[in-house]
């Protein structure tokens, strides 16, 4: 069970399609990066799904911030669900945490059966459970098919000691998708130290906005953030990625 994957984290049209050129093997689609990523448009996925022929996994989360979701929000989530799956997606990304940083074992298992037929991606709710190793073996009686994980650290060169340790556990049952500061050098040090065979990046750059006339004193959002810039997904970022991952591969 060592497929070589790497899945590019994308939240627009314009990253989707460079991030498929530049050779990304599947697509994480949400909106927002900047605040870790949340639910995308209707409209985004079934424009990117009808210009590219990549595998697309979308992530389905409410709002940002934790993963303790009240009725409502986990209504919201199902109900997304089934309709990316309606749509064409090729599986979801998603997780549920109760207050004591358990997985949510019973709100998991109507989520799982509302993807059936997708794959499904536990995202980085994993990397603020309390246990991981229990949370993995949740995971794979579950049959969730892949774990996103940083290793529970704030990168997953600081996290990979877990990620080895994970890897190990995981025994071939499940796939650890590793995540956090991701590029071509840490792919090539990661996969070689863990060994890790998947990696999950957004290569984003900042692109300068092409208005010209730039209205000051006036936020959309959090002061902090100018309304003049944008993320886009970096192909050349993408493109020695994957040549990394590539000379991982045995030959």
């Amino acid at each position: 069970m060592k497929p070589y994957i790497l899945e590019a984290c994308v939240d627009s049209a314009d990253s989707a399609r460079i991030a498929c050129e530049a050779g990304a093997d599947r697509l994480e689609l949400c909106s927002g990066l900047i605040i870790g990523g949340i639910t995308p448009s209707i409209g985004v996925f079934t424009h990117i799904r009808e210009c590219c022929d990549t595998v697309i996994r979308v992530l389905v989360r409410p709002r940002f911030g934790d993963f303790c979701y009240t009725d409502d929000e986990f209504e919201v989530i199902r109900k997304d669900i089934l309709e990316f799956k309606r749509l064409g997606a090729d599986g979801v990304v998603i997780g549920v945490l109760k207050p004591d940083g358990s997985l949510d074992i019973e709100r998991m298992k109507l989520l799982m059966e509302s993807a059936g037929g997708m794959k499904v991606t536990l995202h980085r709710a994993f990397d603020v459970s309390a246990d991981p190793f229990e949370t993995l073996e949740a995971a794979v009686r579950l049959g969730i098919d892949t774990i996103l994980t940083s290793g529970q650290k704030d990168s997953c060169l600081n996290g990979l000691k877990l990620l080895q340790e994970l890897a190990a556990a995981a025994k071939g049952r499940i796939h650890i998708l590793a995540a956090g500061g991701v590029c071509a050098d840490v792919i090539t040090k990661a996969g070689a130290a863990a060994p890790l065979t998947q990696f999950h990046m957004s290569g984003k750059e900042t692109v300068d906005s092409s208005m010209e006339y730039r209205k000051t004193g006036v936020n959309m959002g959090l002061p902090s953030l100018s309304e003049y810039e944008i993320w886009r997904t970096k192909g050349l970022a993408i493109e020695q990625a994957k040549a990394a991952l590539l000379n991982l591969m045995p030959k």
